[in-house]
């Protein structure tokens, strides 16, 4: 049994009863027309209510925040409802759970933004990016990213404001706090990295100015909601849908440091974990603990035994654990008593119904 993962643990206003987070995953299945979640969605979600912490998958704060086909959204009264369905059977069962909000910038086509050029810092196109359309089939049709027009200071104004919104209808929604994507190479880590970003006024540049976005982004979900129910999700070392930062410790580090100054309940660090991807350096893990003062929650390629490590190290206060999630609902009771892990079906993983997504069964004793 992995001992440290079942303590007990404090985040912002909650008690949480184990160290297991259920990270975000996208999984392509909301109700059309109006991108809403559901009652599949609710069952989902439910099953895995076990986890410490769920953070939901991304969900859109405006229809230009969208990236791809059939993801939910949370800016209409009518997907406040269809995830006040999930966040009901998520409590109902004992559990916890944040919504994370999107803004995808120009990681998506003007197919799914109502024929709009999409918008980001900067008017660079994000090379060798695909997203997938609905092109009338159970199939996603994948398409290459077009380029972006770069966002003038009153888009910025709006954003922040949709953010803010945002958070007030996850509240409105039932969930216990929100979680901002800023990794993975959506609009918020488009103005971090220094490649993605070829501004010259006060949000390009410098580090201060690249991180300055995200300063704002963050006191406006704290200013919203209140900083015990903010988390922020950042991925120094990944270079997903084309962003690349030159100095990436350097940039997270001061990240960190910055998101730190806000009192936010956690931050949540994204590894890189495909297969043969490098190892985040430990210096580089033992200086992004020493900038952040609150919850530190690592999510890649981690196992039982090197979730325990990196707990009882210091390193990390909580752990993710994404696919594994997929195809055991019971994760935390495997995890506990040494039970087998079932493999996840890729091929439904994004779009179609139950198959797939609640389907799988908890582990029986023989």
């Amino acid at each position: 049994m992995a001992n440290s993962l079942f303590q007990p643990i404090q985040l912002g206003n909650l008690q949480l009863s184990n160290r297991i987070v259920m990270p975000p995953m996208t999984r392509s299945r909301a109700s059309q027309p109006g991108n809403l979640a559901n009652e599949m969605m609710a069952t989902y979600y439910g099953q895995r209510a076990s986890a410490g912490l769920i953070v939901a998958e991304g969900t859109q704060i405006s229809p230009m925040g969208q990236g791809y086909a059939w993801t939910p959204g949370i800016y209409s009264p009518a997907q406040i409802a269809g995830w006040k369905k999930v966040t009901d059977q998520v409590h109902a069962k004992g559990g916890h759970i944040f919504a994370q909000l999107w803004h995808v910038g120009r990681v998506t086509h003007p197919d799914n933004i109502g024929g709009e050029q999409p918008i980001s810092s900067s008017a660079l196109k994000a090379e060798n990016v695909k997203v997938f359309i609905d092109n009338g089939s159970d199939e996603p049709g994948f398409v290459d990213v077009v380029e972006p027009r770069e966002m003038t200071h009153d888009d910025i104004k709006q954003v922040l404001a949709e953010y803010h919104q945002a958070a007030l209808n996850a509240v409105e929604a039932g969930f216990d706090g929100i979680e901002l994507h800023a990794a993975n190479g959506y609009l918020v880590n488009q103005f971090i990295d220094s490649e993605a970003n070829n501004r010259s006024d006060e949000y390009g540049g410098s580090l201060e100015n690249r991180l300055r976005f995200l300063d704002e982004v963050v006191a406006t979900l704290v200013d919203a909601i209140g900083a015990e129910r903010v988390g922020v999700r950042l991925a120094p070392l990944t270079t997903l849908n084309g962003t690349v930062d030159a100095k990436p410790e350097e940039t997270y580090t001061a990240a960190a440091a910055l998101l730190s100054t806000h009192k936010i309940a956690y931050l949540h660090i994204a590894e890189v974990d495909w297969d043969d991807a490098p190892d985040t350096p430990e210096s580089f893990k033992r200086a992004l603990r020493e900038a952040f003062d609150g919850v530190l929650i690592y999510a890649g390629r981690y196992n039982a035994e090197s979730a325990e490590q990196a707990i009882s190290q210091g390193l990390a206060d909580m752990i993710g654990f994404g696919r594994p999630f997929v195809a055991n609902p019971d994760l935390p009771e495997r995890i506990k008593n040494g039970h087998p892990l079932a493999a996840h079906d890729p091929n439904t993983l994004f779009g179609g119904g139950e198959k797939g997504l609640t389907d799988y069964p908890c582990f029986e004793t023989k």
